[in-house]
């Protein structure tokens, strides 16, 4: 991601998902302002609940690295729910290797080189990473079904106690699962706002799992700020 303008961008909104997002800073250019922070060096955005305005400063340059979610924590030994709702400079996660990191990728030549300086770190991380199968498999039921199996069902297919699947949930992933549940419905129904333009929002909402209006409704200004409607006309939301 490159802001090569005379100015800096304009402010879109970024909508709250379940992943975490690494931004590699390889200029002297502060990255970003986010929610009226400004965050000069390289960063890590993890789970949100809540919207962030974000706007790119010119002459910033980062390499944009997003895991899926529970992925992260291959990589960032730190429990996720303890970081969810925060933007964390990359120093304070990765100590003085985020300094090294930039200074490689500030002498790189093009982003096919950086790319790969930043695929090399990242492969020494998951070396030392952990992974829980039993997570990983709950992840991708809750893909496969878009969100609408049950909490039950998934604590049934682990064998653990609810107790200490949400716990281990929480730490993979940085949410519990009724919310992971939820925001991948929400998630679900922005997929259909995309790809059928032409259906109506009641057919949305129904499509991705909503059981009624209302709790479309307040899903949408929970994750947004705003209504279904107001969403689809806005153009300064990412989505």
């Amino acid at each position: 991601m490159e802001c090569d303008d005379d100015t800096d961008t304009s402010y879109i909104r970024v909508l709250p998902d379940a992943c975490v997002e690494l931004f590699l800073n390889y200029t002297s250019t502060p990255v970003a302002i986010i929610s009226d922070e400004l965050h000069k060096r390289s960063i890590v955005t993890f789970r949100m609940s809540r919207p962030m305005d974000v706007q790119m400063r010119k002459g910033a340059g980062v390499v944009a690295i997003c895991f899926h979610p529970g992925m992260a924590y291959k990589f960032i030994q730190v429990p996720m729910h303890i970081l969810s709702d925060t933007t964390t400079a990359l120093d304070d996660i990765w100590d003085c290797m985020a300094a090294e990191i930039e200074d490689k990728l500030a002498g790189s030549s093009n982003n096919e080189m950086r790319v790969s300086l930043a695929q090399q770190y990242l492969f020494k991380e998951l070396a030392n990473g952990k992974d829980d199968l039993q997570i990983a498999h709950c992840l991708r039921q809750v893909r496969l079904s878009g969100g609408l199996i049950t909490v039950g069902r998934l604590v049934s297919d682990t064998g653990f106690s609810q107790r200490h699947f949400s716990r281990k949930f929480q730490e993979y992933v940085g949410l519990s699962p009724k919310e992971y549940l939820r925001v991948s419905r929400f998630i679900l129904s922005l997929d259909h706002l995309k790809k059928y333009p032409v259906i109506s929002l009641t057919e949305v909402a129904y499509n991705s799992g909503y059981y009624d209006q209302a709790h479309f409704i307040r899903d949408y200004k929970d994750y947004t700020g705003y209504t279904p409607g107001e969403v689809v006309r806005a153009r300064h939301i990412l989505y």
